[in-house]
């Protein structure tokens, strides 16, 4: 089982944020990473806004390149019209 990770405070934007190592560079809602419970230092799925239309997805195992897209894919379905 994989959970989401939890944004953290940034005092300099005045709003939550995920580090994602330079990865995504667009704000948005569809942004998320997921992690082990039980190593919550390893990220396990970033998923994130690079432009207006383009998105990245970063995984690893024990997730599949399908299970990621899928995914993936879930977050657009749950949030559509949102940035």
């Amino acid at each position: 089982m994989l959970t989401n990770k939890y944004p953290t405070w940034n005092e300099k934007v005045k709003a939550f944020v995920l580090n994602f190592n330079g990865r995504v560079s667009k704000p948005s809602v569809k942004n998320f990473q997921l992690e082990d419970p039980e190593n919550p230092e390893k990220t396990v799925l970033q998923f994130g806004k690079v432009s207006d239309n383009n998105f990245t997805l970063d995984y690893g195992y024990p997730l599949t390149g399908m299970q990621a897209f899928c995914i993936a894919l879930a977050a657009f379905d749950t949030k559509l019209g949102c940035g």
